[in-house]
């Protein structure tokens, strides 16, 4: 064999053990997906009491413990594992037809969740300074910061943008999964309608925990591509 040849089968051994490394990674992490959703369903297990009629019960629940670690833990670190858990699930994509779609909704949904964090950091530090100034008495004033920033114009912009983005991207992503194989499509379509029954369902109130209901469609959805994507799409 000539150094040119052995060169050719070194590159092609390259080239395959560095796929088989991505794709025994993006295996493993695309299953922090259903680690995502588990956050969600758990971290509305307890409704935030409404601040336009239950001001007082809304300043005594953001300034717990409960509602901090939530939003660190559940609504914060759960946007990065949906960031980490979409890329995986691109890298176990990229290899179909269906890669463009893939990779369309993987960079909305990282752009969608990296301004949500933003918003929930906001969340998590400026709310319970304004719940303690209120319980201290301060009311009018915690009420019109409230009103200026934690729930001000470029807060709910930012919110609604991000949401809006989650959706479009999950939509392009779904549309990649239905596409890769049959055996998706339920779980796929289970995926996609869940992101925004969860928004929904914290809007709308008809049932009890029927936000933790949602998010729990999304983790069982989730459950499903993580356990079938890697099979499927090789």
């Amino acid at each position: 064999m000539t150094d040119s040849g052995r060169l050719d089968v070194n590159t092609q051994l390259q080239q395959q053990n560095r796929a088989a490394y991505l794709t025994s990674v993006a295996s493993k992490g695309v299953w922090l997906l259903p680690a995502f959703g588990l956050l969600l369903a758990l971290s509305t297990i307890r409704q935030q009491p409404p601040v336009q009629t239950d001001f007082e019960g809304y300043a005594r629940f953001v300034t717990t413990g409960e509602f901090l670690i939530s939003h660190l833990a559940a609504s914060i670190g759960g946007a990065a594992l949906a960031i980490l858990g979409v890329c995986s699930m691109f890298v176990l994509l990229a290899g179909g037809r269906f890669r463009r779609a893939a990779l369309i909704g993987t960079i909305i949904t990282v752009i969608a969740q990296v301004y949500l964090a933003s918003a929930f950091g906001s969340a998590a530090f400026v709310q319970p300074g304004i719940g303690r100034a209120y319980l201290r008495g301060e009311t009018a004033a915690a009420q019109a910061l409230n009103a200026d920033t934690a729930y001000g114009p470029a807060f709910m912009a930012t919110a609604g943008v991000s949401v809006l983005l989650w959706l479009i991207g999950t939509v392009f992503l779904t549309v990649a999964l239905v596409r890769t194989s049959p055996r998706l499509r339920v779980a796929g379509i289970l995926y996609a309608v869940s992101a925004p029954l969860f928004i929904w369902s914290g809007q709308v109130d008809l049932i009890p925990l029927q936000q933790t209901l949602a998010g729990l469609l999304l983790t069982l959805a989730a459950v499903i591509i993580a356990a079938r994507l890697p099979r499927d799409a090789s």
